[in-house]
């Protein structure tokens, strides 16, 4: 069986992409990781507010690293929120 398609417990198939593993950070170095840019920590941020893995974004563990600081300084300052939307 190849790598990409596996089966699925539900009885189907699914296909599995490799993602680039590219770390943004280390291409373009224009960006900087700071707290006070919640519109890009949004983006390594789940639905429910934790923090997405490497093997997802694609960091590299030393931008990970200050990723993950930068978050949790804007949790801190309450420029990100600690958890999702609530469902009331």
């Amino acid at each position: 069986m190849s790598n990409q398609m596996q089966n699925d417990p539900r009885g189907g198939t699914r296909r599995y992409y490799s993602r680039p593993r590219v770390c943004l950070f280390c291409t373009d170095h224009t960006v900087v990781i700071d707290y006070k840019q919640v519109d890009l920590l949004r983006r390594f941020v789940t639905e429910e507010g934790k923090i997405r893995p490497r093997h997802q974004t694609g960091t590299c563990a030393k931008h990970q690293r200050a990723l993950a600081q930068a978050v949790k300084r804007a949790r801190h300052l309450a420029l990100l929120q600690f958890r999702g939307e609530t469902l009331r």
